[in-house]
C-alpha cells in the first residue's frame, strides 16, 4: 500500500484503487499508480480506509476514488470495459429481521448505490460486491449486470470521508464455469489494454470538462 500515487492533474486529484497486482498489467502501469487493496470486501475496505485516513492526516484527501479491475458476468460481453452505474452488496441478508436483502441495517443506504457521475462514452452497468467468486448457476441469484469483490467496500470507504467514487471493470469470466485459476487470468492482458484506453478517454473527459463532480 506504501507505493501508492495520487494522480496529480488539474483540475482533479484522484485514488485509483485495484484489488491485485495480477490486474494491474503494464498498460496500466504507464498510467497511474493505484493502491493495491487486496483480495475482498474485508481487505479492499480496510486497506482503502487505511489510506484515506493517512491522506486525511495529511490534509491530503483526494476527489475522487476510481476503483479499476475485473469481474465477472453471464449477461455482458467479454473482455469488455464497462464503468459502475450503481454497487449493492450480495452477502448482506438481514432478511429474518425485517429488512430488505441488500440493505445493511442501520446505515440508511438502500440496497442499491447509484454511481450518478459517469464518463461520457463508456458503456455502464450495475455491480455486485460480495465475498465469493461468482460462476455457473450462482448467477441465477444475482439481479446485478456484473459482479465482484471489492466495489462496494470501496464505495463505502470514500463514502465515510465524503468522497465520490468511480469505477471500471473489464469482463474476464462467466460465460462458462470456473474452474482453474486460468478461466480468470488468461483474460487480464487484454482487460489491461482496454482499461487504459477507457482511462485515457476519462482523462480526456476531465481535461476538456466533459467530466467533472
Amino acid at each position: 500500500m506504501d507505493e501508492f500515487r495520487l494522480w496529480r492533474d488539474h483540475p482533479l486529484h484522484i485514488l485509483f484503487v485495484m484489488a491485485t497486482e495480477q490486474e494491474y498489467g503494464p498498460a496500466l502501469q504507464g498510467r497511474i499508480q493505484p493502491l493495491i487493496t487486496g483480495v475482498g470486501p474485508v481487505e479492499a475496505a480496510s486497506a482503502t480506509s487505511e489510506a484515506l485516513a493517512r491522506l486525511d492526516a495529511e490534509h491530503d484527501l483526494p476527489q475522487l476514488v476510481f476503483s479499476l479491475g475485473s469481474a465477472g458476468s453471464r449477461k455482458l460481453e467479454h473482455a469488455k470495459i464497462y464503468q459502475l452505474s450503481s454497487v449493492c452488496y450480495r452477502d448482506m441478508d438481514c432478511t429474518p429481521l425485517g429488512f430488505e436483502r441488500g440493505v445493511v441495517p442501520f446505515l440508511g443506504l438502500p440496497a442499491v448505490v447509484n454511481i450518478p457521475q459517469q464518463i461520457p462514452g463508456i458503456p455502464s452497468a450495475s455491480i455486485a460486491t460480495g465475498a465469493s467468486i461468482v460462476s455457473g448457476a450462482m448467477y441465477d441469484t444475482i439481479e446485478a449486470d456484473m459482479v465482484d469483490m471489492e466495489s462496494y467496500a470501496v464505495c463505502r470507504a470514500a463514502g465515510r470521508f465524503g468522497i465520490p467514487m468511480i469505477g471500471l471493470r473489464g469482463i474476464t469470466d462467466g460465460k462458462t464455469e470456473l474452474s482453474q485459476y486460468e478461466d480468470w487470468a488468461s483474460y487480464l492482458g487484454i482487460v489491461d489494454r482496454r482499461l487504459a484506453i477507457e482511462l485515457d478517454r476519462f482523462f480526456a473527459a476531465v481535461k476538456d470538462g466533459t467530466f467533472s463532480l
